[in-house]
């Protein structure tokens, strides 16, 4: 099974992404992470990477297909992904649908998950990380249970994106509805959309993926 997650920066796609891979076995292809791994590198691609996300603005289409590509050449892919951030832009769905019909992979569903702009503006200027394990905090919504202290690790160390400050979500989201937004109709006209409440609680929204998914 191979499912895309459509929604605006801050919707939730990461998160369910990230249940959906425990539940059903699926590899989550976050190009989000594997950029900030390149960053964390220092490679070339990811260098070029890190400037453009810190600016708030969206990775160019040839590193972002360029890893895509590379990745579902890995064996661990075969029982099916979930494209997390990926597609961006209609270019890159169409060099998308021609890279998985050359790899003969099929494209079994598109979510979306609907939210409000405001509330996408206060998830992620809020929100912060563990620096050793990675699990993830919120200002307002999801405090370790020790003030400073790590609920999965225990660590005291944790970080925030550079780019996740108000001035830089409201570019990112500009840039979500001038050239991502019209995903929505690209997959609707195919037959492959559908649509879930961004809004509700983590579980909610898991359960109406599920019920999509079947």
């Amino acid at each position: 099974m191979n499912i895309i997650l459509l929604g605006p920066p801050g919707a939730g796609k990461g998160t369910q992404a990230r249940m959906l891979t425990e539940n059903r076995g699926l590899v989550q292809l976050s190009t989000g992470d594997m950029l900030r791994a390149a960053v964390a590198a220092g490679t070339p691609v990811g260098k070029a990477a890190d400037a453009v996300m810190k600016s708030g603005g969206l990775v160019g289409d040839e590193i972002v297909i360029g890893v895509i590509s590379e990745r579902l050449d890995q064996p661990d892919v075969k029982q099916g992904v979930i494209f997390d951030g990926f597609p961006r832009t209609l270019a890159q769905a169409d060099a998308l649908e021609k890279l998985l019909a050359d790899k003969g992979i099929a494209l079994d569903s598109v979510i979306e998950m609907s939210v409000d702009d405001e509330v996408v503006v206060a998830r992620i200027a809020g929100r912060y990380t563990c620096a050793k394990c990675g699990e993830g905090y919120h200002d307002e919504s999801k405090q370790p249970k020790t003030p400073g202290v790590c609920d999965k690790c225990g660590s005291t160390d944790f970080k925030r994106r550079a780019d996740d400050n108000a001035d830089a979500v409201k570019t990112r989201l500009l840039a979500y509805y001038r050239e991502t937004s019209p995903l929505i109709g690209y997959y609707y006209a195919k037959g492959r959309l559908q649509s879930v409440d961004g809004l509700a609680d983590i579980d909610e929204v898991e359960r109406q993926i599920s019920a999509i998914l079947g």
